[in-house]
């Protein structure tokens, strides 16, 4: 497949970055706005007489009038609790206001990936109760689940108090969700033809390389040649294609009163692909005391109660039967994969593109950012690539 038919792949359009709160200089949760109460003006996102009808047709039992409680903003999708005057309560996501590309937020296709697990049984996710593609009603397609309550592990904070026992019952559930979706069979659950099976770093090292030259905002020399180095290198793949996440980690599930995975949240990043390469990116979140870099700015993996990173790709491996032999190298791909991500966010900051999201600080102080990550990407790479 050539790079203009492979930009106009499934997959490749409905690439974009991660929630990434965690950058200097990027605020990634808007203010909460449980406040916004009247249901006779709009709201950021929700154009309320419409959605209010929609919702009162399409929600069985339903009784409006609805309130919209933005909980979670950002570059990616905006997601609100939804709750109407008898205390019933859904979630409704929709594409970040202003998008300008419709491709890159679908939500038919975020949908239909819950839809399926939903289906199937086999990995916890909301129920999926009504779906909504006339832009007549609010500007863009949008979709209502159910509202999982439960535990998110978003920072060390959260995570306070945990015994041993209680990290345990996550971390395991936590492996053992992510091992289902990397072992489902993609044509039985009706997901078979969500987008390319072959080459998924191939791929991801082009896309993303390419995002970067488009940007075009400065020279970095090192993310050039580790991109090099990394196409040169790229292990065979090993294992059948599987269902990849994106950004599987604590804080896209929620846990349940007994510390399980009730639920997997933000599948806008899934795509089909190399599952090692899916474990490898969810590792580089789980940091262990003593580390000198982690994806999160205060991870909660840090905390003595929860098993260290080695441990937790031992029983990856046992579990699903996959070599980890070429582990370091997906470690050093996520880094690099990592700083492309952050350094698109440092252009559009650049260009004042916000996202919806808060801006903080010295922006250039996320491109230190991005050339650490590079950094840190090269010395696991010493002697290897």
């Amino acid at each position: 497949m050539d790079e203009v038919s492979e930009q106009q792949a499934p997959e490749a359009m409905n690439e974009q970055e991660p929630n990434r709160g965690d950058i200097p200089g990027i605020d990634e949760q808007e203010p909460n706005r449980g406040d916004i109460t009247d249901t006779d003006r709009d709201i950021p996102g929700i154009e309320v007489a419409p959605v209010t009808a929609w919702l009162a047709a399409n929600i069985a039992g339903s009784e409006p009038p609805f309130t919209f409680d933005l909980i979670a903003a950002g570059g990616s999708n905006l997601t609100f609790r939804l709750a109407d005057s008898g205390g019933r309560q859904w979630a409704l996501r929709r594409p970040p206001v202003g998008s300008a590309l419709a491709t890159a937020h679908d939500m038919g296709r975020e949908w239909r990936i819950m839809a399926a697990l939903g289906e199937a049984g086999e990995v916890p996710v909301p129920e999926m109760v009504a779906f909504c593609d006339d832009h007549s009603i609010n500007g863009a397609d949008f979709y209502v689940m159910s509202f999982v309550e439960g535990r998110i592990l978003r920072d060390r904070d959260s995570a306070a108090g945990m015994t041993p026992e209680q990290a345990e019952i996550a971390t395991r559930s936590l492996l053992d969700v992510q091992i289902a979706f990397h072992t489902l069979d993609l044509d039985e659950v009706g997901l078979g033809d969500l987008g390319r099976r072959e080459d998924y770093v191939g791929r991801q090292l082009r896309r993303w390389f390419r995002q970067v030259e488009v940007a075009g905002v400065r020279e970095v020399p090192l993310l050039a040649e580790l991109h090099e180095r990394l196409s040169a290198a790229k292990p065979p793949e090993t294992v059948p294609a599987a269902l990849a996440h994106g950004d599987y980690r604590f804080d896209n599930t929620v846990l349940d009163e007994q510390w399980r995975v009730a639920a997997v949240l933000d599948w806008e990043l899934c795509t089909t692909g190399n599952p090692i390469a899916d474990f490898a990116w969810s590792l580089q979140y789980w940091a262990d005391p003593g580390d000198e870099m982690s994806f999160l700015s205060d991870p909660p993996t840090v905390l003595s109660c929860f098993a260290r990173r080695a441990e937790l790709a031992d029983r990856y491996a046992a579990q699903s039967g996959f070599d980890l032999s070429d582990l370091p190298y997906y470690a050093v791909f996520s880094w690099w994969k990592q700083a492309c991500i952050v350094e698109g966010a440092y252009a559009r900051r650049l260009k004042g593109m916000t996202g919806g999201m808060g801006s903080t600080g010295d922006v250039h102080d996320i491109a230190r950012r991005v050339d650490a990550m590079l950094g840190h990407a090269a010395d696991m790479a010493a002697g290897m690539l």
